[in-house]
């Protein structure tokens, strides 16, 4: 359903300032803390005493304690102690590679020999100070897979978001396509249009007229396991659209890091980076804002999809030229989960014979 020898998104960087986080990923339930000298740390959430969850506990002095007895956990999993008792023999509970970046903490959920710090998805503008980035999360009942297809079409918006990013001539112009290496890139110019809600709001936040035809654009990319970063923008009509001068154009990077729960619910790290007015942060605060209620509609939409797909299995979905883009995006994903159960599947004992 997922491939797991890859890094995934667990939390950002302050939701494990204070207190140890439960969270599920890809079907492994771990916790998050910060260990000594505040090093970013998952490990099984799982007491080897009793079996509670460690992410009811404390850190004390840089050490996970069992909010049930006190048992004291280490970083590598192995028990350091408890009140009264001889522990250090306990079998050791699972750990997870982490690397924190970005501002996010990722997590290797997979075979911890595989984890490589130089697999994890490079973002420049996380580290200029021409970039400005604000966002939040969501937790979707819904399949990884269906908010992958969501990004890589953006036709919905015209009926999803009729009222904030959406307009006819999304419906009108053509997407592109292509596969480059394990990336999906799925494209949409639309030229000499009128700025919908949101984008006239960034055109004033830029001290542009929002009032006047703009050529926009829409550049999907699916990186695997499962981001989806798309360049977005407006630019005044006839100044070279996705090319202009930075002085005639509001242009974005819409941040999608989607990390499965389980096979029938995500976590959806969102937000929007920008390059224009990057110190404004009342401009970063109304683009968040605006962001959070365009994504709750899709949330409601796709945790309704999920119940129809859930309640009528046997059901095949229809495939549009619009719906290239996720479905090539699936393609990249099945080739490397199957790549992951090969030697598994090679390595089993073949069957003996009397």
């Amino acid at each position: 359903m997922f491939p797991k020898n890859t890094w995934y998104v667990a939390c950002t960087a302050s939701e494990i300032d204070d207190k140890p986080l439960g969270r599920m990923i890809c079907g492994e339930n771990m916790v998050l803390y910060r260990a000594q000298e505040g090093k970013a740390t998952a490990l099984e959430n799982f007491c080897p005493h009793r079996g509670a969850p460690l992410s009811l506990g404390k850190v004390i002095e840089g050490k996970l304690v069992c909010g049930y007895h006190g048992l004291e956990m280490g970083c590598d999993g192995k028990t350091v102690s408890m009140p009264g008792q001889r522990v250090r023999g306990f079998p050791a509970i699972r750990s997870f590679p982490v690397i924190e970046r970005y501002g996010f903490i990722w997590v290797w959920p997979g075979d911890p020999a595989q984890a490589d710090a130089a697999k994890l998805h490079h973002l420049e503008w996380a580290e200029s100070p021409e970039w400005a980035y604000g966002g939040g999360l969501f937790h979707i009942q819904c399949d990884y897979r269906l908010m992958i297809d969501n990004l890589m079409d953006l036709t919905h918006e015209t009926y999803v978001h009729a009222t904030s990013i959406g307009q006819k001539e999304i419906d009108e112009a053509p997407v592109s396509t292509k596969t480059e290496g394990e990336q999906v890139v799925t494209s949409r110019f639309m030229d000499n249009v009128q700025a919908p809600p949101f984008w006239r709001m960034a055109l004033r936040g830029n001290h542009l007229a929002d009032d006047v035809p703009v050529d926009r654009w829409q550049i999907c990319r699916f990186t695997p396991p499962s981001h989806v970063l798309i360049e977005v923008g407006v630019a005044h009509a006839g100044k070279g659209g996705y090319n202009a001068d930075p002085a005639h154009k509001v242009s974005s990077i819409v941040v999608d890091f989607i990390t499965p729960e389980t096979e029938t619910s995500h976590w959806y790290f969102w937000g929007m980076a920008r390059n224009f007015q990057p110190h404004d942060k009342a401009l970063t605060a109304s683009i968040r804002e605006g962001q959070h209620k365009i994504f709750s509609e899709d949330l409601e939409m796709l945790e309704q999809q999920q119940r129809n797909i859930t309640a009528h299995p046997q059901r095949q979905l229809l495939k549009l030229n619009i719906d290239a883009g996720g479905v090539q995006s699936r393609r990249v994903l099945d080739r490397l989960i199957e790549a992951e159960r090969a030697p598994t599947e090679s390595a089993e004992p073949a069957g003996q014979t009397a």
